[in-house]
């Protein structure tokens, strides 16, 4: 968990540094910022987005996903649970979102070929290294957004926690099934809830993403059965 810790506290750090230089940032500019980070957003989303091998899988994970997360309406629970936090930490005037926050910070710190394979070697190997690199980039992204999406940057480090965590503890068992093909449609899934970010930070939609998450993790189980279908057929 070595890796997984260091990179939790880079967030941290960063985003409390990030936190700190909002103070001196003067409105226009960090509107001016936001719409940079937003274009950021869009073209991180792109370029994880074409990773994808197989457009079928996409669909497929994106389709089932929403319907799983708005059964279970996951952005309405995430949206709740971050007016309770607003009320107690987010100062009076401020017009960023904590959920908007942590769901960006949140998906951009964990979706990639980085964050899996640095996990699934820190659980299998014990070598950090990938997850040290990455800790480095986070440290530095996470010291942007914080100083125009707020305090949700800094909760976002939960989420790493828990998604990288659980990935190195669970390694031995989980590592059969994450495949590099699994990976590439789990990065291109991904990305496509990464671009509706950048698209909902420039107000152009209000996709209600946090409902779209279940998709990542579908590949895990589509690219198998594409995998059996197609030896079937032939």
């Amino acid at each position: 968990m070595l890796g997984t810790l260091v990179n939790v506290a880079t967030i941290l750090i960063g985003g409390s540094i990030g936190l700190f230089l909002k103070k001196g940032i003067r409105e226009d500019i960090s509107d001016m910022v936001m719409k940079g980070l937003a274009l950021c957003t869009i073209f991180i989303g792109i370029t994880s987005g074409l990773e994808g091998e197989n457009i079928l899988i996409t669909i497929i994970s994106i389709v089932l996903g929403v319907m799983i997360g708005g059964f279970f309406d996951l952005d309405g629970k995430l949206n709740r649970f971050a007016d309770r936090l607003e009320k107690r930490f987010q100062k009076e005037g401020e017009k960023t979102s904590i959920a908007e926050g942590f769901l960006t910070a949140s998906l951009v710190f964990c979706v990639g070929a980085m964050t899996i394979v640095g996990s699934l070697q820190s659980g299998l190997t014990g070598d950090h290294s990938m997850l040290f690199t990455k800790s480095t980039l986070d440290f530095v992204s996470s010291m942007i957004f914080a100083s125009s999406l707020g305090v949700g940057v800094l909760f976002a480090s939960a989420f790493v926690l828990v998604f990288q965590g659980s990935i190195t503890l669970l390694a031995q068992w989980i590592a059969p099934f994450l495949t590099d093909a699994v990976i590439n449609e789990m990065t291109c899934a991904g990305g496509l809830l990464i671009l509706g970010l950048g698209l909902n930070m420039l107000g152009l939609t209000k996709l209600k993403l946090m409902n779209y998450l279940p998709a990542i993790f579908l590949p895990m189980a589509l690219v198998p059965i594409a995998d059996w279908l197609g030896k079937v057929i032939q």
